[in-house]
């Protein structure tokens, strides 16, 4: 007899197999009985039937209490009624480890509940989706980058300097010296792709932002690639590309998991469709202006109801193009034609899911550079590193950050970040 994962079953119509999971709900008649199994792969339903069994299992059956993981034998057979298309019937039941006041019941709970119990909450079917198309997210990224001829570096966690605003970072000791926990892999990358020509990374960052919005989260994982010889225009070329291909594998890889969070294929489609809308930062601040935004001036930095405006105004993630100097980071690459630019890019999503990715054309010269670095009130020494990339064969290079807890909140169609990671660190939270 094969022993099988539930999302197999399809394979195994009419077949003999014995699974291994968990019974997530149950219910029975005075002749059948229901049993809502769970094994990780997936959720579908065991039937027993009352005549077809001997009576002990049948009775255990009735019995059995949630989250009681268990050994079950039986013949997968097709089934029409539910969307995932297949049960099976069962003949033999085992108890492999009994479970007594599972506190999670089929019922309504509240958020502080379900988050202090997030250690079982990820077994319910929601949760277990989201988890899914997270991992195809992940999947799909390194697809998309070894396609594309990139090679992954891991740049480190613990670092001695700022890549961005230094009242966000988490201070530590590192035996005699400060250290930081990472905001960004991103200067690291500029060394690593000096090397390798196109790299990228994919590890935890963490912000000490004292944030309680449903889009932020104190440690999440960040997706940073670098290109040198590349321009703006290809840059963000590839943004789309990749937000696009990440899309695509959910579309393909992710179909029940989108059934179960209620999510439209046909609005995640339209994401897959390129080029993206592009839109300055000047005619961004004019779109808003000339629609009821009154508070926004030039200069400003938007927020989640002007991100919102923008995304919704055009149906599909934005990009808004080359920002004031003033508002963003250090290494930035000066617009030629503005001074009061430099060439970036920030991608919205659409749906009210704001900012999903970040990106550049990073400086390369080497005495602009170090006239940043001043300029910002940071130490040169720290910095020294990093402004040797610039005096050993600099190059045009540019590079961006996705965010993954807030691509997979748009793309599973979720309302908070804090359900798209599986154990989340918010400014009130570090357990479980």
């Amino acid at each position: 007899m094969d022993r099988i994962r539930i999302i197999d079953s399809k394979n195994y119509v009419e077949k003999e197999v014995e699974i291994s999971g968990w019974v997530a709900n149950k219910r029975s008649s005075g002749k059948i009985a229901f049993l809502e199994i769970r094994d990780g792969s997936a959720y579908f339903q065991g039937v027993i039937v009352k005549s077809e069994v001997d009576e002990e299992i049948f009775s255990l059956a009735k019995s059995i209490n949630q989250e009681t993981s268990v050994l079950v034998r039986g013949t997968i057979q097709e089934d029409s009624r539910s969307k995932f298309g297949y049960e099976i019937n069962i003949h033999q039941l085992t108890v492999v480890g009994e479970s007594e006041g599972y506190p999670i019941t089929p019922k309504e709970h509240g958020t502080d509940f379900l988050m202090d119990h997030r250690h079982l909450w990820l077994r319910s079917s929601k949760q277990h989706a989201i988890m899914q198309i997270r991992n195809e997210v992940i999947r799909a990224t390194y697809e998309f980058f070894n396609k594309e001829g990139f090679i992954k570096v891991d740049p480190p966690i613990l670092t001695g300097s700022a890549a961005e605003d230094t009242t966000e970072l988490f201070h530590t000791e590192y035996f005699d010296q400060d250290a930081y926990l990472s905001q960004s892999g991103q200067l690291y990358m500029e060394a690593a792709v000096m090397a390798f020509g196109k790299v990228f990374s994919f590890g935890p960052t963490f912000r000490a932002e004292k944030s309680k919005t449903r889009r932020h989260l104190i440690e999440f994982w960040m997706i940073e690639p670098e290109m040198a010889f590349v321009t703006h225009e290809e840059s963000l070329e590839m943004q789309e590309k990749y937000v696009a291909y990440i899309v695509q594998g959910v579309l393909d890889h992710c179909d029940h998991a989108l059934h179960v969070l209620n999510r439209d294929r046909k609005v995640l489609e339209k994401y897959t469709q390129l080029p993206y809308p592009r839109i300055s930062y000047d005619e961004a601040v004019d779109l808003l202006q000339k629609n009821g935004f009154e508070d926004v001036e030039w200069g400003i930095d938007f927020g989640s109801p002007e991100e919102t405006f923008i995304a919704n105004h055009f149906d599909k993630p934005v990009l808004i193009l080359n920002y004031p100097k003033a508002i963003k980071a250090f290494y930035m690459k000066q617009d030629p034609e503005r001074d009061d630019l430099v060439l970036c890019a920030d991608m919205i999503a659409p749906e009210g899911y704001g900012e999903i990715i970040g990106g550049s054309v990073r400086e390369e010269d080497y005495e602009k550079l170090k006239q940043r670095i001043h300029e910002f009130g940071l130490k040169e020494e720290d910095y020294e590193w990093y402004l040797d990339l610039r005096k050993y064969g600099s190059v045009p290079h540019a590079g961006f950050g996705l965010g993954l807890e807030r691509t997979v909140t748009w793309i599973a169609g979720i309302e908070h970040v804090r359900e798209s990671i599986p154990f989340p660190r918010l400014l009130n939270r570090i357990y479980p």
